[in-house]
């Protein structure tokens, strides 16, 4: 029996025995089951018991993550700029201040 480390939400892994890999998305600790999301879409869950004799690897994610999402906005993967480009007040020539009003 292969021992596999704890689930961690939002880590990726590889079933060494179908090659699928997926991320764990969410743990229950009340029913002990793993939700996992595969590299393909398609979500399940597993119980904790079946997880501890598994054959999963952590692995990094894989460049295209965001495939199974469909078409999402960069502000959805956590890279928003807050316009952090913009000049500050303290940039700004008094004359250029003065003639915006």
């Amino acid at each position: 029996m292969t021992m596999t480390a704890d689930p961690i939400i939002d880590n990726w892994y590889k079933d060494l025995e179908t090659n699928q890999i997926f991320e764990v998305i969410s743990y229950d600790i009340k029913y002990e089951t793993v939700e996992l999301q595969y590299a393909d879409g398609d979500i399940s869950d597993i119980d904790r018991d079946s997880w501890n004799s598994s054959s999963f690897e952590p692995i990094e994610p894989p460049g295209d993550w965001s495939a199974p999402y469909g078409s999402i906005e960069m502000d959805d993967l956590g890279y928003t700029d807050n316009d952090i480009h913009a000049p500050s007040i303290n940039d700004i020539e008094l004359d250029q201040l003065v003639s915006n009003f």
